[in-house]
């Protein structure tokens, strides 16, 4: 049976965490808000089901047969070791899922860049406070979680080419997608900084690279970044630093 993944329509945002380790995993799965006569409402009725003992707050979530699975770090947790993307080792999967908590972390912060007050407010209604909060996030947060991620990669007793261990896990996925979104969000500060993270950036291109992810790019199931997702490009919020 396919895995199913519920997510919002036309944006990339947390589902695409998800679905980079399903598509490297060449696994079978469903996105449910994209199938014809399915939609956002098939989401949404999982959601405000009065019936569901295991309900989802948010998506993403996944299913698994009967099994409701949410939040991204949890998801990928679950299904790191049936997708070959887990060490076999139990203390180093908790590694791996703590490194992928602390992406959970950074991504908010993203989201806060266009959306310091209030997230039902749009953000024309917020430029100036965002303004604000961008000049933070480039100037302090960019440089402490890439530096973080940076020094985990180059500490790697297996060699720096991958987060844990000698293979590729799903935290490396997701790093992909953090440095991708970064780069399109703010291109400026991105160019500025990158020569202080080399082994952040040999590790996008080595997973932009990889067969199966390479498919996906060059695929219509990958859709573009836009200012409707997590990272978006709004040129007054870029500066090199």
């Amino acid at each position: 049976m396919a895995y199913e993944l519920y997510y919002w329509h036309g944006i990339q945002g947390r589902g695409e965490f998800v679905r980079l380790a399903l598509e490297d995993a060449g696994a079978d799965y469903v996105d449910i808000t994209r199938q014809p006569g399915r939609g956002t409402g098939a989401m949404l009725d999982s959601m405000k089901s009065q019936s569901e003992p295991h309900i989802p707050f948010a998506p993403p979530f996944l299913k698994d047969g009967d099994l409701i699975v949410p939040h991204v770090a949890n998801i990928l947790f679950y299904l790191g070791p049936k997708l070959g993307l887990a060490p076999k080792d139990e203390g180093l999967r908790h590694v791996v899922n703590g490194l992928q908590l602390t992406v959970t972390d950074f991504v908010a912060e993203v989201h806060d860049t266009h959306h310091p007050i209030d997230m039902s407010l749009y953000y024309e209604d917020q430029k100036q406070e965002a303004k604000a909060r961008s000049t933070a996030f480039i100037r302090d947060r960019i440089p402490k979680f890439l530096g973080y991620f940076e020094r985990v990669l180059r500490q790697n007793p297996q060699g720096p080419d991958h987060f844990v261990g000698d293979a590729l896990t799903y935290v490396d996925l997701s790093l992909f997608q953090v440095i991708a979104g970064l780069t399109y969000a703010f291109p400026k500060a991105m160019a500025n900084r990158k020569a202080e993270y080399p082994a952040l950036l040999a590790l996008h291109d080595a997973v932009a690279k990889r067969p199966n992810i390479a498919r996906y790019l060059a695929s219509p199931r990958r859709l573009a970044f836009n200012e409707e997702g997590i990272f978006r490009h709004y040129p007054e919020l870029d500066r090199e630093r």
